[in-house]
């Protein structure tokens, strides 16, 4: 077999990664799981090159887009890591103060494919902050596989105020109009959700595919919600029910929508998991929220 389509591969090889890429399967025993569908020409090593991301060819917006002001800052996160590093984007042309986005990457540190998700937020008219909270161990390391491994390590709710603190170092940043909201996905997704419980003056939040907070923290949401999710993503999509009970009950603000026939990681156009049409209408539908909810 030549090429490898989409169309080709059983949902059970999605189901695979998505367990190697959340830690449930070591890559020895991916590989030998994988091994059961390699078959028809397809070989193990073909698959696998498949799957993974490719960072070389689906950037979306340049790094170095002319259209943009790009930087690495530093913030302090003196409860998380202590110094995080991030990418603050905004528009080139910016006039007055902008709403800022804080975007959470997944369970791998700041990656390509998160760092392009902030220039497409910034070109949209807001200033955003993607933190890398792999920082305090030397940063996002140039892979996904790595990255994975040594995100496991960080205390979990340090890297939650290293958030946090991304959100109030937005908040009080000389371009920003006060008005912060976040969109994460994957593990930022959780995060995202977590920011909506803890931080009373979050102006807008949007988990994608994001592990829900517990019920019992529901009553605390202040901000309004914009929550995607995947019709296949049976492992965090079977948790909105209860969810979105509680939402109602308390009154809280929200959107959701699930995407029929999308994986786990839809958005994400570095693998192909990747659904194009949903990626296009629940970003459209993310920024049409942010304008709503950031803009003076």
């Amino acid at each position: 077999m030549d090429q490898i389509n989409k169309e080709d591969i059983k949902q059970e090889v999605f189901d695979l990664y998505d367990d190697y890429a959340h830690n449930r399967l070591n890559r020895r025993a991916f590989v030998e799981k994988l091994s059961i569908y390699a078959v028809g020409g397809l070989t193990v090593p073909a698959l696998m090159s498949f799957l993974m991301p490719n960072y070389q060819t689906t950037a979306e917006i340049r790094v170095d887009d002319p259209r943009l002001k790009s930087e690495y800052i530093n913030y302090t996160s003196p409860k998380g890591g202590g110094t995080i590093k991030a990418l603050l984007s905004m528009p080139a042309d910016a006039k007055g103060k902008l709403g800022g986005i804080v975007v959470v990457h997944e369970n791998r540190g700041l990656n390509p494919y998160i760092e392009d998700v902030a220039r497409r937020a910034a070109l949209a008219g807001f200033i955003t902050l993607a933190p890398d909270a792999l920082t305090p161990l030397g940063g996002y390391p140039g892979n996904d596989d790595d990255g994975r491994a040594m995100q496991s390590k960080r205390d979990k709710s340090e890297m939650e105020e290293d958030f946090i603190d991304a959100f109030h170092y937005l908040k009080n940043h000389k371009d920003c109009n006060g008005k912060v909201g976040v969109v994460g996905f994957c593990y930022g997704g959780g995060i995202a959700n977590m920011m909506a419980v803890r931080i009373p003056e979050l102006a807008a939040a949007v988990p994608f595919y994001g592990s829900q907070p517990a019920i019992t923290d529901v009553p605390k949401i202040k901000a309004p919600l914009l929550l995607h999710y995947a019709a296949l993503d049976t492992r965090i999509t079977e948790g909105w029910p209860p969810y979105e009970a509680a939402l109602k009950e308390h009154g809280k603000k929200y959107q959701a929508f699930i995407y029929e026939n999308a994986n786990h990681g839809f958005h994400n156009n570095t693998t192909p998991r990747y659904d194009k049409a949903a990626a296009d209408l629940a970003w459209k539908r993310t920024i049409d929220f942010f304008t709503e909810n950031l803009k003076s």
